[in-house]
């Protein structure tokens, strides 16, 4: 299983996922850590990600290869995280055959009706258990 978590900005979001995700994951599983920046890069893999790269082209070919894609909800549209997402990395985001958990952060522009937002840490919390229930199925279902 490869999961893919995508940050900008400082990465601080993408960090406190890979950590509390780090634990919960089978050993084959991977966790590539894709920044919008270097910064945000560079921060994710001290968190302990198993590879991590930076930029548009990364996004484009990482969204090919993941199974499950981790980010807020920005990462699905054209020039959020103040226009360090480029409209190539939303549109490999969005047609990826990767399954997306997406955390429904209000400063994109976007604002999700009918979902609760919670506190930062809570919602980190929720999508690390979504991540979870994917993998649990698809041990499942190869079992």
């Amino acid at each position: 299983m490869v999961i893919m978590i995508v940050d900008g900005q400082g990465g601080g979001i993408g960090k406190s996922i890979i950590e509390k995700l780090k634990g919960r994951i089978r050993p084959t599983d991977k966790i590539i850590a894709v920044g919008t920046n270097s910064t945000a890069t560079a921060n994710m893999m001290k968190s302990g990600a198993t590879a991590a790269a930076t930029g548009e082209n990364a996004v484009v070919v990482n969204s090919r290869k993941a199974n499950i894609i981790v980010g807020s909800i920005g990462i699905i549209s054209s020039n959020a995280m103040y226009g360090e997402l480029t409209s190539k990395m939303a549109q490999a985001i969005s047609e990826s055959n990767a399954e997306k958990v997406l955390i429904p952060i209000k400063r994109c522009g976007l604002n999700v009706v009918g979902v609760a937002i919670d506190a930062l840490p809570k919602l980190i919390d929720d999508a690390v258990e979504t991540v979870c229930e994917f993998i649990k199925a698809d041990v499942e279902r190869y079992c």
